[in-house]
């Protein structure tokens, strides 16, 4: 029996929130905590650099992570890679909240939590794919944008959590007693969100487009290749902006702030409110995106992000709440002008029977040049330059490179997503 599509969305959403706040746990806390407690004999501004470079390799597994679920999500289906995917996340990040410390373990600790980031990322290489796809293989070619927006949201979503979670305990708790164990209660958590996630996730059905298409007689990395490496160029180039913004307005905006003496729970309540506009929007700019064209919404969204981000940091520096708030919302809606349209964009770009590997690779190979780097060289350029200008600049290139990546591309709006290999 069919499964309805606005249970399909919750099933995708819903896991999508619980992977992206296991990820972004480990972000905000690499920011907060992870420099005293796993790099304390570093000074505070490399112990933070050392702890953004574990937090990078969470990005470095993640196109592996696109491969193999990639493969088999193309060769047996979406549904089961996805339960797969949630199970694998949940563990890690669970594991990371009962680590010990360098305080116990010495060096040790930080490689085990080297460890465990490696499998987040690779878990959530093979979890954008799927919860992306069997949202878009379910719905009309009228709405796509619209309703395979919704697993877009689970980011915000999941951020939402992790910064609330932070903020509560930033809150109640003092300083020296959510570095003592305090820090350890939201990953503990995650092993809840997990059962919830995979309870919905085991009840939907597998996504009709791909049961219908014939089976690839070679590894679906070879169609790929094959037939859209191009394809998968623009993918790349369309995710430099997106991933780079993102990451600078949700994680690196913890380490700004305290190198400018604002205080935690300020900036943390900012990036919550703003995350809160930000899960609302991204499924509106996925219903535009499906009237005037996804290429439209996506470019007014590079170009947008990267002028804002010249103004973001003034509005930072006045250490004023509203202004902060202001400034982190205004660059997540045109963060959410690219990310909305993104899954039915990357999905319309290739086959059945090779898109999970696409749309993974696509994505994941992107994220390591954009996203596992972006928060080590804004502490970099902070720490050369003491200003913000070249991390603006930085950004600033970034979204030329993506206005011309998703202007090289063809409209894709509207595409039979059943169309073995889509025609150029």
């Amino acid at each position: 029996m069919a499964t309805s599509i606005k249970k399909i969305v919750a099933a995708s959403l819903i896991g999508t929130t619980v992977e992206w706040y296991d990820f972004f746990l480990y972000g905000s806390a690499a920011a907060l905590v992870f420099n005293k407690l796993f790099f304390p004999e570093s000074d505070p501004l490399t112990g933070t650099l050392l702890a953004f470079l574990t937090y990078a390799v969470g990005f470095v597994a993640r196109p592996l992570g696109g491969l193999v679920f990639g493969h088999f999500g193309d060769r047996i289906g979406r549904k089961s890679l996805l339960v797969v995917s949630l199970l694998t996340m949940g563990a890690a990040t669970f594991l990371i909240g009962c680590l010990p410390t360098y305080e116990t373990l010495g060096p040790s600790a930080a490689l085990l939590l080297t460890a465990l980031r490696l499998v987040q990322g690779f878990a959530l290489g093979g979890e954008w794919g799927g919860a992306v796809l069997i949202v878009s293989e379910h719905g009309d070619s009228a709405r796509r944008g619209f309703w395979a927006s919704w697993p877009q949201a689970g980011a915000p979503g999941g951020n939402l959590l992790a910064t609330g979670v932070l903020a509560a305990l930033a809150a109640w708790q003092s300083d020296e007693a959510f570095l003592s164990w305090g820090w350890r209660v939201p990953f503990l958590l995650s092993g809840v969100l997990v059962l919830i996630g995979l309870w919905i996730r085991l009840t939907i059905t597998e996504s009709p487009v791909f049961q219908q298409a014939p089976p690839e007689e070679r590894a679906p990395i070879v169609g790929v290749l094959r037939h859209h490496s191009k394809d998968v160029v623009i993918a790349i180039g369309a995710r430099l902006a997106e991933n780079i913004s993102f990451y600078l307005l949700t994680v690196f905006v913890i380490t700004y702030a305290k190198q400018s003496n604002i205080s935690n729970s300020t900036v943390l309540n900012a990036v919550l409110i703003s995350s809160a506009i930000h899960f609302v929007t991204i499924p509106m700019w996925g219903a535009l995106s499906d009237r005037v064209g996804r290429r439209p919404v996506y470019l007014a969204g590079a170009a947008g992000i990267g002028v804002w981000i010249f103004a973001f940091f003034p509005l930072l520096d006045t250490g004023n709440f509203l202004a902060i708030t202001l400034a982190v919302t205004v660059g997540l809606l045109f963060h959410g002008m690219m990310y909305g349209p993104q899954a039915a964009f990357f999905s319309e770009l290739f086959g059945t029977r090779t898109r999970y590997t696409g749309v993974s690779i696509g994505a994941q190979l992107s994220a390591i040049v954009a996203g596992a780097l972006a928060p080590i060289i804004a502490v970099a350029l902070l720490r050369e330059f003491g200003s913000s200008v070249p991390i603006s600049a930085y950004l600033g290139v970034a979204a030329i490179l993506t206005m011309a990546a998703v202007y090289a591309a063809r409209e894709t709006r509207g595409r039979d997503l059943a169309e073995r290999i889509h025609a150029r």
